[in-house]
């Protein structure tokens, strides 16, 4: 079953997601690839995630179907301009990648290179859109493709926004997005349920399925840094004393995933776990949420 037909399908779908290194070694990306081969719906591959200099998304993503997984395209704005966009699109398509996750990127910056050029020709709203027009055969000028592609396109959100006003922007966002063609979402870190239903009720007429995200937690100080740095993830106090107590440390981030998994049944669509490079933890997270 492919990615859009289990969402088509009203199952409760499992991702994860895989970030291509800073070299050409991917053999241990595929292994970990293979661990949850049968376990998830489909592998995202992140595009130059924080905006560091890594091997690109597409060609990961043709490494993975050729396994005989269903990747997501991650595609930023930040590195193309509108024809590059769309030619990679269309590259990606005849590859055998038949879904895109459309961002506008972090700003270079953040990231390892500060000194690059950022593009940002686009944004993700218009990017999907592009998409979109794509799909009916047309390029963004109005010239006909011989031959056009037929992508399932996902955007991203952020439940956790700072305060209302945040939240307020991250919905009409959303709705705007869902103009523009996403048919499905998937959100930032979750670690408060309470909040994450919230949010999952205001924007329940949407008629769009989302992914709730699920970071595996590696240490305190990682659930800190995050506290701290990463807008719109932040991981309770309770939480982090839970982590710091247990003696088996890697145990414990399981035990918090299951219990953010399980939660999430009745709220959404499906999950989508960041292991960060702990793929082996994802089997045993889902048997233990009955997935």
């Amino acid at each position: 079953m492919t990615f859009r037909e289990a969402l088509e399908s009203g199952k409760f779908v499992v991702t994860a997601e895989v970030g291509p290194g800073k070299g050409t070694d991917v053999e241990h990306l595929l292994k970990d690839a293979a661990i949850i081969k049968d376990r998830v719906d489909a592998i995202n591959v992140t595009d130059l995630q924080s905006s560091v200099m890594r091997l690109g998304s597409m060609a990961f993503c043709h490494l993975l179907t050729d396994m005989g997984i269903d990747p997501v395209f991650q595609l930023t704005c930040r590195d193309r301009n509108r024809l590059a966009l769309q030619s990679d699109l269309l590259s990606a398509w005849v590859l055998g990648i038949r879904n895109v996750l459309a961002l506008t990127g972090d700003h270079p910056v953040l990231g390892d290179h500060p000194g690059a050029k950022p593009v940002f020709d686009l944004d993700s709203v218009s990017l999907l859109e592009v998409i979109g027009k794509l799909n009916s055969g047309f390029d963004m000028a109005g010239n006909a493709l011989k031959g056009a592609p037929d992508f399932l396109a996902g955007a991203v959100v952020n439940p956790g926004a700072d305060n209302d006003a945040a939240l307020d922007l991250q919905i009409m966002k959303m709705e705007k997005k869902i103009e523009a063609g996403a048919k499905f979402f998937q959100t930032q870190g979750i670690y408060d349920l309470d909040m994450f239903e919230k949010f999952m009720k205001r924007v329940e007429g949407f008629g769009t399925k989302v992914l709730g995200g699920v970071i595996l937690l590696k240490s305190v100080g990682m659930a800190r840094f995050m506290n701290r740095n990463v807008a719109g993830v932040f991981v309770p106090e309770p939480v982090i004393q839970e982590l710091k107590k247990a003696e088996d440390k890697s145990e414990a981030s399981i035990n918090i995933a299951v219990r953010l998994v399980k939660g999430m049944k009745d709220l959404c669509h499906g999950v989508h776990i960041m292991a960060l490079g702990w793929e082996s933890k994802i089997p045993p997270v889902l048997d233990a949420a009955g997935l």
